[in-house]
């Protein structure tokens, strides 16, 4: 049987879709920009969104004054999307294409913003691999530091994903995290139909 291929997927999607026309499209990213105050995350923190792709909360961090963003995806032609439609603006952006499940970081990161690309690890191995690579992030504890996971919990994108409750997304971390908190948020896609994503956001427990 043929191996799946995680990255052609996404191209082909990005290639073949506009952002509008995907399930996951937000024209405002609220709950997430609501984490972000809520967290009291300054404007100096380093920040970095794992599959973002071309989504527009990079669009709102500049706007908000972030100086440090980095947008993290495997796709590509996502973050090509990304980079014009924000034009000159893109400059102030790190742009990283990669799989996260193998993502090894060069820096560290304040405010580590998940857009949901945890659901899409499905082998154990991949899933150990990135709750490793977010255990060895040192963010500067002065900075209030937080962790977002946004999964959702049904198949997604014509692909299958890994489904997540409350208590089966904080228990991948919780050896190396403590729950802030976690809450059920219904979004409504351009479609008209709705899909139920658990955000939670975690801190770094202090050795």
């Amino acid at each position: 049987m043929e191996t799946f291929n995680r990255k052609n997927h996404w191209e082909n999607i990005y290639q073949t879709k506009a952002s509008n026309e995907t399930s996951w499209y937000q024209q405002t990213p609220q709950t997430s920009l609501d984490y972000l105050s809520a967290c009291n995350i300054p404007t100096s923190a380093k920040i970095i969104d794992i599959g973002g792709g071309d989504s527009l909360l990079v669009d709102y961090l500049l706007d908000l004054g972030y100086k440090d963003i980095t947008v993290l995806d495997i796709s590509a032609k996502a973050i090509d999307r990304a980079k014009q439609r924000l034009a000159d603006r893109a400059d102030k952006v790190k742009w990283i294409v990669a799989d996260i499940a193998y993502f090894m970081p060069t820096e560290s990161y304040d405010f580590w913003h998940d857009r949901a690309a945890f659901h899409f690890l499905t082998d154990e191995d991949d899933i150990t691999s990135y709750v490793e690579t977010v255990k060895e992030n040192k963010p500067r504890w002065y900075f209030g530091h937080r962790y977002i996971f946004r999964t959702r919990s049904q198949k997604c994108s014509g692909i299958e994903i890994k489904q997540y409750s409350e208590t089966s997304l904080v228990n991948p971390f919780n050896v190396y995290f403590d729950k802030i908190n976690c809450q059920i948020v219904d979004h409504r896609t351009p479609s008209d139909s709705i899909q139920n994503f658990v955000f939670c956001s975690f801190q770094k427990k202090k050795s």
